[in-house]
């Protein structure tokens, strides 16, 4: 496919994605009467169900990375080039705060918002490196052994990261920034962001040095 149609591709499943993880939730806020846990419920299986959709559409044209972190690790084992992941990243971030504000309108809220749900703490930061970390072994491992079946391998880590995590598993830095931009049930903080944003990063390179070495082909002795 031409860079052209992938960066298209990129824009488009991101905002896709991030309409989806903010949408559910306000809907799922506004049902669940004020029951946090039915609402979390609500947001888990629409953003699990719209992951795996989106990445078998999407994926054939651009690999459906729609997160800056996994694009580093693609770069990091050479598969796309500095210039080419450098669009990438710009292309998926641009298109989250879309989908943001696009979820906004559906539900009547202002289109520009600002979040403000704290996320702080060191609980959280390690939590969002280790679903990053966790994301990034279930690409590579989906990519390298069952590759037809990656869109729902990552689409059932995150459904469940949402619930083993203290963060609810942003794991993509795109999509936290995107969501400092909505003051409703999925937003965090534009303060929080910065220390989610750093630690999943960090669980991009770990998770590319582990994976790098538990799936390295061993010479015969």
């Amino acid at each position: 496919m031409s860079l052209t149609r992938r960066l298209a591709a990129e824009a488009l499943g991101t905002a896709l994605l991030l309409a989806v993880v903010i949408g559910s939730g306000i809907m799922g806020e506004r049902l669940a009467a004020g029951n946090e846990a039915v609402a979390l419920l609500a947001n888990t299986l629409a953003t699990g169900a719209g992951l795996v959709v989106l990445i078998t559409i999407f994926g054939p044209i651009s690999g459906a990375h729609f997160n800056p972190a996994v694009t580093l690790v693609f770069l990091l084992r050479k598969e796309i080039s500095p210039a080419a992941a450098l669009a990438y990243v710009a292309v998926q971030v641009c298109g989250a705060v879309i989908g943001a504000f696009a979820a906004h309108l559906m539900f009547g809220l202002p289109v520009l918002e600002v979040s403000t749900h704290l996320r702080d703490g060191p609980a959280q930061a390690f939590s969002e490196a280790l679903a990053t970390f966790g994301l990034i072994a279930t690409i590579l491992g989906a990519v390298r052994y069952r590759p037809d079946m990656t869109a729902v391998c990552v689409g059932l880590y995150i459904t469940a990261a949402y619930w083993f995590t203290a963060s609810t598993s942003f794991a993509n830095p795109a999509v936290t920034i995107a969501r400092s931009l909505s003051n409703t049930f999925a937003g965090i903080a534009p303060a929080s962001a910065p220390a989610f944003i750093g630690a999943q990063i960090v669980g991009a390179l770990l998770g590319w040095a582990a994976m790098g070495w538990l799936t390295k082909e061993e010479k015969p002795a």
